[in-house]
């Protein structure tokens, strides 16, 4: 059962794009890279559906909640090179059939990990919103990535960070650290869509930090590496 309501879908940018097709808007999304609305647009129109198909084999609402935006991850990747054709040919005939059926992929193939070990907060942080983010990320610098994944996923101190780093033969202090890390938090929503800060950070305090934002639904996970 749905448990979970997104507030994007009631975002104007979003509102705007209803009357598309399915067609349209997969089409917009890969001509359109740069912005973000399509990708969330189709969310809000199919993540009942996801939601419903993999509530009904999670064994926990934690887990449900992770395989959920996984899939939603997954979705977000292979729909960048995603042909629909007609019926009868190889490819899906519509893309709820294909949304479906990338739904139950992940749904037997998926690796979930135990309760325990899941920080990803499905309330604070929308899947569209970690596809971008993890986007962003992949465009860091390796250092600056390595810091920030080790902040974030693994809750590392910054003194701890400046002791790996050491170890690994770059000489880095802890407050050489933390400067890194707010340039990284900087740099990640500058690299985010527009619209997508739009929708989801435009209620944020001014001087609030992307990082934070981050931090609140645990965005940065460790297979991001």
């Amino acid at each position: 059962m749905l448990t979970q309501q997104f507030p994007e879908s009631k975002h104007p940018l979003v509102k705007s794009l209803f009357h598309h097709s399915d067609s349209e808007l997969l089409t917009l999304f890969q001509r359109y890279p740069e912005q973000g609305k399509y990708f969330v647009t189709i969310f809000c129109r199919y993540y009942p559906i996801v939601y419903s198909l993999i509530g009904h084999s999670a064994r926990s609402p934690v887990q449900a909640d992770y395989l959920f935006a996984l899939t939603w991850r997954h979705i977000f990747y292979e729909m960048r090179g995603l042909v629909l054709r007609t019926e009868g040919a190889n490819e899906p005939s519509s893309f709820q059939s294909w949304v479906i059926n990338v739904t139950a992929l992940c749904i037997n193939q998926g690796v979930v990990p135990p309760v325990e070990s899941i920080t990803y907060d499905l309330k604070a942080a929308s899947p569209p919103l970690w596809c971008y983010v993890e986007q962003a990320l992949e465009s860091l610098p390796p250092m600056l990535r390595l810091i920030v994944v080790m902040a974030q996923t693994f809750r590392w101190s910054e003194t701890r960070i400046a002791a790996y780093l050491q170890a690994e033969g770059e000489s880095i202090s802890p407050a050489r650290v933390r400067t890194e890390l707010q340039q990284g938090y900087r740099i990640l929503e500058a690299r985010l869509p527009e619209d997508i800060r739009q929708i989801y950070m435009s209620d944020a305090s001014e001087e609030a930090e992307v990082g934070e934002e981050i931090k609140e639904g645990e965005l940065v996970l460790s297979d991001s590496i």
